[in-house]
């Protein structure tokens, strides 16, 4: 039996869409910078457009697209360099405690831990002076020597690092130019929906981008909070470079599990060596990790997040824990960035569907609602 055209039409939108996601499957490494680069261009084109009027507005000149675009970049660059540069203390800090006390370190971890690995059955025998050796001849020069080793380290390791060094040039080139060219990319892409859909298109549209406005305001909500509960929390415990640490994990959850695992690493090592030399030092740091990262964790992913986040975008707590497995187990560390923006997108779609479900003859036929 032949096809009627609407079915002809589904089977076509339904092989592009499968051959879209499928290229998108296989092309996975090649996309992510270039995934990167657009989420950095929705969250900075409304700047670069409202930079554009206000400087008109001030000043009654014209300016140049491209040098606004490159000024936007730059601050959103300086912005990062600064989340960076919160580490500077911590490293400058630390580096010469690492150095001086590792020795008795790792004697109190290694008395720690045996009787522990003794305990269910395990027996380890630990090289501490071989460990000891090696790890005081890498720490024993300065900061710039022990930095020098390690871009030696990645020069041999070869791929990783050009596939580092690649992303880290290509994403601000990529940023530049869909920066400069969105509203002509934005045009571009109308273009492709048939005219009788444009009204219906725009409304989706225009529906998806205030539930991802919702989504970004929600997430620097949390950055925010999280930032202040880091810094006050290491703080009570005492620990001298809480604010930094904890300014750093705070806004660092953006990137879902890797920020908060920096974050703790760094208290870690700056409570081992600030604690690890006192009487019941190990016992205040595993307390000090506990309470505040332990909790920490517990409330930015089963309140904070679902409730000023996901209740935002009309995502149900357990509907945002899933799309965060779901979308890592997916597609890697970038489909965890953009978990929860893509899942507002379809939520929208979803809820579009539903309506046009409830609308059609189907339902109500189904339904009996028509039938006397």
């Amino acid at each position: 039996m032949p096809l009627s055209t609407p079915a002809k039409n589904t089977l076509i939108w339904g092989a592009i869409v499968l051959a879209f996601v499928l290229a998108l499957w296989l092309l996975g490494p090649v996309l992510t910078p270039f995934a990167l680069a657009a989420v950095l261009a929705y969250v900075l084109g409304p700047v670069v457009e409202r930079l554009h009027r206000g400087a008109r507005k001030l000043t009654g000149l014209d300016f140049p697209r491209w040098l606004l675009v490159l000024l936007v970049e730059l601050l959103a660059l300086l912005l990062v360099l600064g989340l960076l540069l919160l580490l500077v203390p911590v490293l400058v800090r630390e580096w010469p405690l690492l150095r001086e006390q590792l020795p008795a370190l790792l004697d109190r971890l290694n008395v720690a831990v045996q009787p522990w690995l003794g305990q269910l059955g395990v027996t380890v025998s630990l090289d501490l002076a071989g460990l000891k050796s090696v790890l005081m001849k890498h720490l024993g020069g300065n900061l710039e020597d022990s930095m020098a080793s390690l871009m030696r380290s990645l020069q041999i390791g070869g791929s990783l690092a050009l596939t580092l060094l690649g992303h880290l040039v290509l994403i601000p080139v990529a940023l530049y130019y869909l920066l400069l060219d969105w509203q002509r990319l934005l045009r571009l892409m109308r273009e492709w929906v048939p005219p009788r859909l444009h009204a219906a298109c725009d409304s989706f549209v225009h529906e998806a981008d205030e539930v991802l406005g919702h989504y970004l305001r929600g997430q620097l909500l949390v950055m925010i909070v999280l930032a202040v509960y880091y810094s006050i929390g290491l703080s009570l415990f005492g620990l001298d470079l809480a604010l930094p640490i904890g300014i750093f994990t705070g806004l660092a959850v953006c990137i879902p599990y890797v920020g908060f695992g920096v974050g703790l690493l760094l208290a870690l090592l700056a409570g081992l060596l600030e604690f690890g030399g006192m009487d019941g030092g190990l016992g205040r740091v595993t307390l000090m990790l506990t309470v505040v990262y332990g909790l920490g964790q517990l409330v930015e992913s089963f309140y904070l997040t679902p409730r000023l986040v996901g209740e935002r975008i009309g995502l149900h707590p357990l509907a945002v824990i899933f799309a965060l497995l779901a979308f890592g187990q997916l597609f890697g560390f970038v489909g965890i960035l953009v978990a929860l923006p893509v899942s507002a997108v379809l939520l929208v779609a979803a809820r579009r569907l539903r309506r046009s479900y409830h609308g059609s003859s189907l339902y109500r036929d189904g339904s009996g609602a028509d039938k006397a």
